[in-house]
């Protein structure tokens, strides 16, 4: 049985899991989000902790068991603490500012590109070089931070461009005559 499949979820107080026959749902105080159910796992409510087992003794339903498991702690997790993204950008004239559920971004080009944020994500600039995506769905949250990073993604001879804040850019050397 896969080593992550085999540690329990513990749902704390004020998160809500409704397992059906094909989506398990988990609310709290950040928000609801839900899951489809995959037939190789069987999952057990005993007590505020869910256990995540496969159906079956084949390597898929193994390798699933410990896939769900990890889905639904992220879950869990997004609804009564969230999950966060930072980037910063870094060159001469670069800045981000936030205006509700659009983000603009000026980094280099002729024109300011303007991008929306869904629903459930929030996205602040508490200075003008660093963005702060927020939400609860850990997924969602790294996807708009990844399109956020690809509008000018870091080059490697100046390091300009928008980075993840614990990312490490290896500066390469210039061309020598």
């Amino acid at each position: 049985m896969s080593r992550v499949g085999k540690m329990p979820v513990s749902v704390p107080q004020g998160v809500d899991v409704a397992i059906k026959d094909d989506q398990i749902n988990v609310k709290g105080a950040l928000g609801a989000l839900a899951l489809a159910k995959n037939p190789l796992v069987t999952i057990t409510s005993d007590g505020g902790k869910l256990t995540f087992a496969p159906a079956n003794d084949s390597r898929e339903a193994n390798a699933m068991s410990g896939t769900m498991r990890q889905l639904v702690n992220n879950m869990v997790t997004g609804v009564t603490k969230g999950f966060e993204k930072k980037l910063n950008l870094v060159g001469v004239g670069f800045k981000a500012q936030a205006q509700g559920d659009k983000l603009n971004l000026t980094v280099g080009y002729s024109h300011p590109v303007v991008m929306d944020m869904p629903a459930g994500i929030t996205v602040a600039t508490p200075i003008p070089t660093e963005v702060v995506i927020k939400g609860s769905d850990r997924q969602r949250v790294g996807q708009i931070a990844a399109e956020i990073r690809a509008v000018r993604p870091p080059e490697p001879y100046k390091g300009k461009g928008i980075r993840y804040s614990d990312e490490k850019i290896t500066i390469k050397e210039t061309k020598k005559k």
